[in-house]
């Protein structure tokens, strides 16, 4: 699959937010690699084809009223293309994927731990 359409993919699973989450998303750069560079998989344990997203930035609930009162860069959701495709069979089945892995992200943009973020994506999903 072409990185346009891997990330015309992952813009519908953001679209499909509720508009709730959407409007909460603030200064968050999502963006499509084909795998981890060498400091991202080290966040991960070191191997860079089991990563599928990595969530770097400061959450959501730790901005204080010093957040953006001096230039800020971005927080960054990262989307690893190809261990992503390397985990599906089926385009349905990386349309799943996409949209799992992005959400997962966002969860912890918004302060949430990995038990946090699971309760939630079987609410979501």
């Amino acid at each position: 699959m072409t990185k346009e359409s891997f990330e015309e993919i992952a813009q519908e699973a953001f679209d499909s937010l509720p508009e709730l989450f959407k409007r909460e998303v603030d200064n968050v750069q999502i963006v499509v690699e084909d795998y981890p560079d060498e400091e991202q998989s080290q966040l991960s344990g070191g191997n860079k084809y089991q990563l599928l997203g990595l969530y770097q930035g400061i959450p959501k609930p730790h901005r204080n009223t010093w957040y953006g009162s001096a230039p800020t860069v971005p927080d960054k959701i990262s989307l690893f293309q190809q261990n992503i495709e390397a985990q599906c069979r089926t385009e349905e089945e990386l349309h799943a994927r996409i949209r799992e892995v992005l959400f997962h992200e966002l969860g912890h943009y918004f302060g949430m731990n990995e038990k946090e973020i699971r309760r939630a994506m079987r609410n979501f999903l």
